[in-house]
């Protein structure tokens, strides 16, 4: 099928479900050169989805844009979601709750970091939830992400108030759906730029983002592969729901799926989720000093980890072009400051 015609294709199929505005689209597609030629080629891109705006940005709001749709036509009067006390996530639910006039109730996950530092309970992304006047719920945690944010929901709505469950991770079918425009975005732009990527390269946690960049990659850029990073230390409980979300969504957009499209890197996490170790502070810091772009320690770090070992491995040619997805996170580099010795 002519790409013009692939591109066109997708685009109204995605058309087909509505959003808010709440994040500021389409992202930029930006030259990492600096980092590209320290480390010896391919080219490399960054899809900066660091930049859609509300609340410090991040991927999220893509999804939220989308999923919220249904929140404001049910009347929902309460958003309702979870996440450890540094989740990007919850960060930009409650952004999105303080700009659309919500209440923002968040289950917040203790005991998921054996050691947390210092600042983790109050600085960073946690800061800002309590700033963007969310109400906060401490749980423990189990690894059951959705159960307590169903149960809190529940109580709410005991209470006469009519709540919006956002999943963990806002990683969902429908979240999924959302986040496949950014696979659409970038193949927009890298076409308008003269260059396919060989690969889109992203952390990958909850499911949903690696879901939605897999369902479009195959229906607008099926020769790009999409490699995801572990950052969990669960890879194959990670695969698995993005397998679960991108299957779901593409039954949503009428696209065929295959698992073989799913690919996800492990090793990269450190020695669990949330904790720094060398790769991580390396990827910091070489991207704060050659590109001046933020990465938290969390997932964006861990992802150009990945991508850097893989670069390393050989995995791609130097003339091939590879896009990192800077999943935004920045806040919580502040809650880890001591941890990365800057």
């Amino acid at each position: 099928m002519d790409v013009d015609v692939q591109l066109s294709d997708f685009a109204a199929r995605l058309a087909r479900f509505p959003r808010l505005g709440v994040a500021q689209l389409p992202t930029p597609l930006e030259p990492l050169r600096r980092l590209a030629r320290f480390l010896g080629g391919p080219h490399l891109w960054v899809k900066r989805e660091d930049a859609t705006g509300l609340g410090f940005g991040g991927n999220k709001l893509r999804k939220l844009d989308y999923v919220l749709h249904e929140a404001i036509a049910a009347q929902a009067d309460t958003l309702v979601s979870g996440g450890v006390a540094q989740s990007n996530s919850q960060r930009q639910v409650a952004a999105v709750a303080a700009k659309l006039g919500l209440e923002c109730h968040l289950v917040v996950y203790q005991g998921r970091l054996v050691a947390p530092p210092a600042d983790y309970e109050t600085s960073g992304n946690a800061l800002l939830t309590r700033l963007y006047g969310a109400h906060v719920h401490p749980a423990p945690w189990s690894g059951d992400r959705n159960t307590a944010i169903q149960q809190l929901a529940e109580q709410l709505h005991a209470e006469g108030r009519n709540p919006y469950v956002v999943p963990y991770g806002v990683s969902n079918a429908l979240g999924a759906v959302a986040y496949a425009t950014t696979a659409l975005e970038i193949a927009q732009q890298s076409r308008d730029l003269g260059f396919e990527p060989a690969a889109i390269v992203h952390c990958s946690g909850s499911g949903g983002t690696q879901a939605g960049l897999v369902v479009g990659a195959c229906a607008c850029m099926p020769r790009t592969r999409v490699v995801g990073i572990d950052i969990d230390a669960e890879p194959q409980r990670v695969r698995r729901d993005v397998v679960t979300f991108a299957r779901a969504a593409a039954a949503l957009l009428e696209l065929p799926f295959a698992e073989a499209a799913v690919e996800v890197i492990a090793g990269h996490a450190g020695p669990a989720y949330g904790a720094v170790d060398s790769a991580t502070v390396h990827a910091v810091t070489l991207a704060g000093r050659l590109e001046a772009m933020v990465l938290d320690p969390v997932y964006s770090a861990k992802g150009l980890a990945g991508l850097m070992q893989l670069l390393g491995a050989g995995r791609w040619r130097a003339d091939q072009h590879v896009v990192f997805v800077h999943t935004g996170g920045a806040p919580a580099l502040f809650a880890y400051r001591q941890a990365l010795a800057l």
